[in-house]
């Protein structure tokens, strides 16, 4: 009998995949990054074709150097970037335009008229998300409308669509020789297309934004005991291995985090934050600015729902200072040169670059640095990006706590930003709870393989999965409510010196 499960973390900056075994401890992994293509200001890009050899790469050699066949795997899970958007031929495999990525903001435009011309509420209630630029309809619009040729294609079926789990779930099951198409509950309600309580594309929906159904694929469950499909013989797996989970990151991660019960919450810290609370089994409307998504679906189980407050930019700001500003080398040395000061020297830093998303949902804003005097170091503005990724967290939570009435206990934590102790003892100051982070801290991976493995009985149930789960270290806040309250009203002054600042629409 295998002894592993698999699962590819197809994310924002790189690709990976890991191996867990029934314990979810990790086994071995391989991991590689792709590149960011920005052509102008706001457009974020990757290459579809880029992104599926170094899958195809970290599959192989991960294997290899564990000295693992396909045999020695149960399942394989696939966990993804979310909203990011290909459309590509299914005849020829080749993609009409490079991948367009959630943090794009070049449909602002598409955003703004379909507010104004009143379909906003529509989407909301169907879809349980604002028109942004954010999720993928406006992104499948967009191409439609300015690339030749392609609305007619997708017209005759030739053209279809997907985030980057149905293109890679496509690739390996065959591609143009039988590839299958489809994706799983968790990302199609990230389009704007999909009804939260059908689970289904929405007739009215794909007429807003003019989206021939014949592009969209099949719906599935997260975990799914019929499958997508298995691996081809020859790929490179080199074998058969069925195909039973596929998540969003995001829920994926609430699966990692084994967030099974309604009142619990984590945030992942990437590319961007993503703070997520399972509220059971009906879709809780939010007044507040967050978002109503589906956060997993067990076989033929109910589908379970979340309120997610999805941040554009924490880990990446990380990555602006190392490689657009040049003062840092490396993500860990953000840390060091932060604990130099004891704080930001009055310096704040809001990282609006792709607009303000949750709970703000401003396209008009952009990044700002504000406070600065010649006192200020490079290790103030280190510092400020830390406060920066947690107070972002902070109004995302107090937006939940208005929506939900629950008040957060502990917060779990997971992403590689949680390496950084400095900015989690900063987030525990900034929010008032105890933060905890798990033993696996990979927990958007081990979310896919956990619900692979379900779907194919190597785990029992979600009970086994919570016997897995372990605190490796926790941080309580150190903070009087007077410094919190202080701290924030400060960070909210510069949020709104960022608004207005483009112009939308």
């Amino acid at each position: 009998m295998a002894e592993f499960v698999g699962a590819v973390d197809q994310g924002t900056t790189s690709t990976r995949f890991m191996v867990f075994d029934h314990d979810g401890n990790e086994v071995g992994r391989h991991q590689l990054e792709h590149e960011q293509i920005l052509p102008r200001a706001g457009w974020v890009e990757h290459n579809p074709v880029e992104i599926w050899e170094r899958t195809a790469s970290v599959l192989r050699t991960a294997m290899n150097r564990l000295g693992m066949s396909a045999g020695d795997l149960a399942a394989l899970g696939i966990t993804n970037q979310r909203e990011t958007t290909v459309v590509w031929n299914r005849r020829t495999g080749r993609p009409y335009h490079n991948a367009i990525v959630w943090q794009d903001t070049r449909t602002d435009g598409i955003a703004a008229r379909l507010e104004r011309d009143g379909h906003g509420e529509l989407i909301r209630r169907r879809a349980g998300l604002p028109p942004a630029t954010y999720f993928s309809g406006g992104k499948i619009q967009w191409l439609l409308d300015n690339v030749a040729g392609l609305r007619a294609d997708a017209e005759r079926g030739d053209a279809i669509f997907g985030t980057t789990d149905t293109w890679l779930l496509w690739h390996l099951t065959g591609g143009t020789d039988g590839g299958i198409h489809v994706t799983d509950v968790t990302n199609a309600s990230r389009t704007m297309l999909m009804d939260l309580e059908t689970l289904d594309w929405d007739d009215d929906l794909l007429g807003v934004f003019d989206v021939p159904r014949a592009m969209l694929p099949d719906i599935r469950p997260s975990s799914d005991p019929a499958g997508y499909g298995v691996t081809r013989t020859g790929g490179p797996l080199e074998g058969e291995v069925a195909l039973t989970g596929a998540l969003g990151d995001q829920q994926a991660a609430m699966v990692g985090q084994v967030c099974f019960a309604p009142g619990e919450a984590k945030n992942t810290y990437g590319t961007g934050n993503f703070l997520l609370l399972n509220t059971g089994t009906e879709p809780v409307r939010s007044d507040h600015g967050l978002l109503t998504t589906v956060c997993y679906r067990l076989g033929d189980a109910d589908p379970v729902y979340a309120l997610e407050g999805s941040i554009a930019v924490t880990g990446s700001a990380v990555q602006w200072l190392r490689d657009q500003l040049g003062i840092i080398r490396d993500a860990a040395e953000s840390e060091v040169l932060a604990r130099q000061v004891e704080d930001s020297g009055g310096v704040v830093f809001v990282p609006a670059f792709s607009g303000l998303f949750a709970p703000y949902w401003r396209s008009d804003a952009r990044g700002a640095i504000v406070g600065l005097s010649r006192f200020n170091t490079r290790a103030h503005l280190a510092r400020a990006t830390l406060e920066a990724i947690c107070y972002q967290s902070k109004d995302v939570a107090d937006a939940m706590l208005a929506d939900s009435g629950v008040d957060l206990a502990v917060l779990k934590v997971d992403g590689g930003v949680t390496a950084n102790d400095l900015c989690m003892q900063i987030q525990a100051d900034v929010l008032g709870v105890r933060v905890s982070r798990p033993a696996v801290t990979e927990t958007t991976a081990l979310g896919a393989a956990y619900a692979a493995g379900l779907a194919v009985g190597f785990w029992r149930d979600t009970d086994e999965l919570r016997a897995n789960w372990d605190e490796d270290t926790r941080w309580e806040p150190t903070w009087d409510d007077e410094q919190r309250a202080a701290g924030h009203a400060r960070w909210k002054d510069a949020v709104s010196r960022t608004l207005d600042w483009v112009e939308v629409g």
